[in-house]
């Protein structure tokens, strides 16, 4: 499917402020499932990135600067955690996204990936901790994936983390822009999908193809920043930026590629052509793509009771749109789009489903916050 055309829905304006939004406060947003509720559960966090829930409903949130924290059902936010990695916060480098291992209840143990200073240079790389009783800090510490080469750049750090259903971990890593032919060799990280188990070694039945690093999964990828499993398929969904127009919607699959530098939907930043054009033999064609770009960033299919019509669908953050994308979809087919708070001036950098079946929000910004979306009613 491709350019589906007019967004199903339009949304009015918001203005972000305050911590816990009483109703009188909150903003309402037209959707296809009736009118949408959009409020306030926490400000005053710096460029937060990640989000992920704990079993008993508090979240974990990162900041890029290098702060993880814990927010209770009050928005309130608790210390910095102690034990986390240094960080490169420079450009689009920092602390980046948070997953819990499957077995958290048992383990504890809590995945951060994250700009890595290096010797030469940066790169991402994935930790995981225990989280301690007292919600204080990450102890035991260590690095089990780190993206090689080091290349010395700000940008493209890619950065999502995804369990499947086997317990391996998905880790979408970037070409970190300046080495972009890098995203078409299989022996390194650059632009790329690593699948890894939770211990940092290559799973058996990952490609393992000659030439291919044995932590890759799919090659030919740019900058994915949103990243879900399909609730029934248990199949990866990405959401990958573009340059200039073609981000793409993909679902990677083992030992293929996905085209990039090489086809793309998108033009350079300066207008002109990138590589041979939309479509190559031996080159996998996106699900869907967006032109002009939305910069898509989080991702997550709904599956709660609250919209039983929006079951399935893929919720996309833009940053450059700053709105929210809902695809619905039908197996490995998108089968429309709507365009969700339009006007609510602010970059949406993660999305994730709640216990509660609300949608949750993180934006992009100095005074980020996190937003519930639900019923209006």
């Amino acid at each position: 499917m491709r350019r589906l055309g007019m967004a199903l829905g339009l949304g009015a304006g918001l203005a972000l402020a305050g911590v816990i939004a009483p109703a009188s406060a909150q903003k309402r947003f037209p959707s296809s499932a009736g009118e949408l509720a959009v409020e306030t559960v926490a400000g005053g966090l710096e460029h937060p990135w990640g989000l992920a829930f704990l079993p008993d409903g508090r979240m974990l949130v990162t900041e890029r600067p290098g702060r993880l924290r814990i927010v209770d059902a009050k928005g309130e936010l608790s210390r910095p955690l102690s034990g986390i990695p240094s960080v490169m916060a420079r450009g689009q480098g920092g602390l980046l996204d948070v997953a819990l291992d499957p077995g958290f209840a048992e383990n504890r143990l809590v995945y951060l990936s994250y700009a890595e200073p290096r010797p030469g240079g940066n790169g991402t790389s994935v930790a995981r901790g225990r989280l301690n009783e007292q919600g204080t800090a990450l102890t035991g510490v260590e690095v089990v994936f780190r993206q090689m080469p080091t290349v010395s750049s700000n940008l493209h750090f890619g950065s999502r983390l995804v369990f499947d259903r086997t317990g391996a971990l998905f880790v979408t890593v970037g070409e970190r822009y300046t080495q972009r032919d890098q995203a078409q060799n299989p022996a390194n990280h650059l632009g790329k999908i690593i699948r890894i188990r939770p211990d940092g070694s290559a799973p058996a039945d990952n490609p393992k193809k000659p030439g291919w690093a044995p932590e890759v999964w799919s090659i030919g990828h740019r900058n994915v920043q949103g990243a879900a499993l399909h609730p029934d398929t248990g199949q990866l969904w990405t959401a990958e930026h573009g340059a200039r127009g073609g981000d793409e919607i993909n679902t990677p699959k083992a030992g293929l590629n996905y085209g990039w530098p090489v086809i793309t939907y998108g033009v350079d930043y300066s207008g002109a052509k990138i590589g041979e054009g939309t479509a190559k033999p031996g080159m996998e064609q996106p699900l869907f793509y967006w032109d002009p770009s939305i910069a898509p960033s989080g991702a997550a299919f709904y599956t709660g009771p609250v919209w039983p019509a929006w079951r399935n669908s893929l919720f996309v953050g833009a940053l450059a749109g700053s709105m929210l994308v809902r695809l619905s979809t039908q197996g490995e087919k998108v089968t429309g789009e709507e365009r969700l708070l339009t006007d609510i001036g602010a970059r949406i950098r993660d999305v994730r489903q709640g216990p509660d079946g609300f949608l949750y929000l993180l934006t992009d910004e100095t005074d980020g916050q996190i937003l519930r979306v639900r019923p209006s009613k």
